[in-house]
């Protein structure tokens, strides 16, 4: 199905990539721009956003590019406001921004704590404290947070505060789905599993597996049924439904995207 966002105004937050191939950002924007929305893209890094900008002109598509660091709360407004102020309206909020470090209870620092709970789950406190009051002004919206299946199960590496971040968006998207629902807007969550993104070989590989990425690769596989890899597409395939009309009764809940991961018992 063609333009199923068609006009609609998406602001994607974390749209660049570590390095080439498919992020959940930058498959969220792509995706969505050539689905007929608007989209307005951002990420902390020039670097990072300009391939996902490049691809979607390439197409033909609309794209807006900006930096932000959600881990601001002025440099988040600034976003918002330049969003608004291009497009006229937010009818799609998607937030894409994380970050894992490894380390259990006992062994990860306190700021370290501190620092991936602003990154991953203060973020999207921060953007939808911004974009909520313009959706209700419009008359409704559709927000969708990118967690983890780190949020919901062992994955196989102690990364406390990740799996915690992540398990308190899976919360927040319910509490603020019920009590916006009224203003017709929604919130759901994206849950992706071991996905073979840019990430793998940009920083996984060395907290995990001394730098060798086949080594993770063959680790993250063992734990997936399907006998595949997804990517950064089969995550921003879920967040476009969500996204959507066709989910227009979908709200307070979760897709998982993670090939049965989380559907074993061992």
């Amino acid at each position: 199905m063609a333009e199923r966002l068609k006009d609609k105004v998406a602001l994607i937050v974390g749209a660049g990539s570590v390095g080439p191939g498919w992020g959940n950002g930058r498959a969220c924007a792509t995706i969505f721009a050539a689905q007929g929305a608007n989209v307005f893209a951002a990420d902390i890094s020039q670097e990072a956003l300009d391939p996902t900008l490049d691809l979607i002109r390439s197409a033909g598509d609309t794209v807006e590019g900006q930096l932000a660091d959600v881990t601001d709360s002025g440099s988040v407004k600034d976003l918002v406001t330049a969003c608004i102020d291009r497009f006229g309206r937010i009818d799609v909020l998607v937030n894409v921004v994380g970050g894992s470090r490894k380390g259990g209870a006992a062994e990860l620092s306190e700021e370290e704590w501190a620092r991936q709970l602003d990154t991953n789950l203060t973020s999207v406190y921060r953007t939808c404290h911004e974009v909520i009051p313009h959706m209700i002004e419009d008359g409704g919206g559709s927000i969708v947070n990118i967690a983890s299946t780190s949020g919901i199960r062992w994955t196989g590496s102690a990364q406390i505060a990740y799996a915690s971040s992540k398990a308190a968006v899976i919360s927040f998207s319910r509490v603020t789905a019920v009590q916006y629902a009224p203003n017709r807007i929604r919130a759901n969550t994206v849950v992706p599993g071991q996905l073979h993104t840019p990430m793998v070989e940009a920083r996984l590989a060395r907290q995990r597996a001394g730098g060798d990425v086949e080594t993770l690769i063959a680790q993250r596989q063992s734990r997936i049924p399907l006998p595949y890899e997804g990517d950064g597409r089969d995550t921003a395939h879920a967040a476009l439904f969500l996204a959507s009309d066709e989910a227009r009764f979908v709200t307070g809940t979760e897709i998982i995207v993670d090939g049965g991961m989380t559907a074993r018992c061992d």
